[in-house]
């Protein structure tokens, strides 16, 4: 837990789920120097007739810093929408709907007038493309556009967006190696029209989905190209026996799932994301490309740790490429939830097949959580790991 001391009060904010071993902190210079300057300035927040929405809001630091100010947040992660619960809820507000606080999400309708737009710069740059455009008809020359991020966040490219789509902007000093990027909204008759989704089809020579067209929501991992991990691992996926139920784990575009189901027409896919962006990217994906698409189930989560989502031994297969960044740092806590989850879910004999990079070394990691661990494949740069849960 890390304190955050604002002009609005003290809070003490965590990540979600709450792990010990884990001492990333919730918050960052960037989020402090947005809440600075928005008290320096006397910025209005929210006293119009429009909202206050924080866009990409990463843990709820701004969430729950301005939350008297009644904001709107859009995320797309359900990572950091729980997280905010939570520190809403340890900051004494309970419930956000009660404390006036509205929790959106990527794929929600935005607000239809927003007096205030505070955005926090994600790592990905499409993803903030994709949500300018979405806001931006809801904008107005009142509005107040500040973005934050780390220095290393923002670049070239990430003004440009933000002067193409809302208007002409500047930037701060730095401060603490964060920066402030300032907008004035400018009046278009027929602002450009947004390039999400994308959709391109998949190279020959990947199995049952060579040539099929996949659909790609901003923001997911490598959203205009097949990744070359997931591209080994398509020519190394098992085929389960009649109707199976396996989990496309951190499913993305959905396409390893899809191609199961392209070779296993019984069997019923879980695809699971906490990604709103990646789950309706596989549920396009699979309702394309699958031979039956009602055998598929769409889950935005956190991993497999909700019994309320896919019950215990209840699966014969899980498949993943677990991510090794949260935001800017390199962990492996989201690999050891994943694996953690998958275990709880398998049935006594089910696998678990993990494609990773070589040097991440999760083979230790799963030969201590199921006693047994074995390369399926390899090559110079990947292998794919194969444990069974006894």
């Amino acid at each position: 837990m890390n304190r955050l001391t604002t002009a609005w009060g003290t809070h003490d904010l965590t990540r979600f789920p709450e792990d010990p071993r884990d001492q990333l902190r919730a918050w960052d210079a960037a989020d402090a120097y947005l809440l600075r300057h928005l008290a320096e300035t006397g910025v209005p927040t929210g006293t119009g007739d429009g909202a206050l929405v924080v866009a990409l809001d990463r843990w709820g630091a701004l969430t729950t810093a301005l939350a008297a100010h009644r904001p709107v947040q859009i995320s797309d992660s359900h990572l950091a929408r729980s997280a905010t619960r939570a520190n809403l809820a340890r900051a004494g507000l309970g419930d956000p709907g009660a404390a006036g606080v509205r929790l959106l999400t990527t794929r929600d309708t935005p607000p239809e007038r927003i007096d205030v737009l505070l955005v926090r710069v994600p790592k990905s740059l499409a993803l903030l493309e994709d949500q300018l455009h979405r806001l931006a008809p809801a904008l107005h020359p009142g509005t107040l556009v500040v973005g934050t991020g780390m220095v290393k966040e923002i670049h070239t490219s990430t003004l440009r967006l933000f002067e193409r789509i809302v208007g002409p902007t500047r930037t701060s000093l730095a401060e603490q190696k964060a920066r402030l990027i300032h907008a004035t909204v400018a009046r278009r008759d027929r602002p450009a029209p947004s390039p999400w989704p994308l959709r391109y089809a998949l190279p020959d020579g990947i199995g049952p989905m060579s040539g099929r067209t996949v659909t790609n929501h901003a923001g997911i991992f490598c959203a205009d190209r097949l990744d070359v991990g997931t591209r080994f691992f398509l020519g190394q996926l098992p085929v389960p026996d009649g109707p199976a139920r396996v989990v496309d784990l951190g499913c993305g575009n959905g396409v390893v799932g899809t191609a199961v189901a392209r070779t296993s027409p019984e069997a019923e896919i879980v695809f699971v994301d906490e990604s709103h962006q990646a789950v309706a990217s596989a549920e396009q994906t699979f309702r394309d490309n699958a031979p039956d698409p009602e055998r598929g189930t769409f889950l935005v989560t956190d991993g497999l740790d909700d019994p309320d989502a896919v019950a215990a031994s209840s699966v014969d297969l899980v498949l993943t490429n677990p991510p090794f960044h949260s935001h800017q740092a390199v962990t492996d806590a989201t690999a050891r939830r994943m694996f953690a989850g998958a275990r709880r879910v398998l049935r006594p004999g089910g696998e678990l097949w993990v494609v990773a990079n070589r040097h991440l070394g999760h083979h230790r990691q799963l030969r201590r959580l199921f006693g047994n661990c074995v390369t399926a494949a390899s090559d110079r740069k990947f292998v794919v790991l194969r444990a069974v849960k006894s």
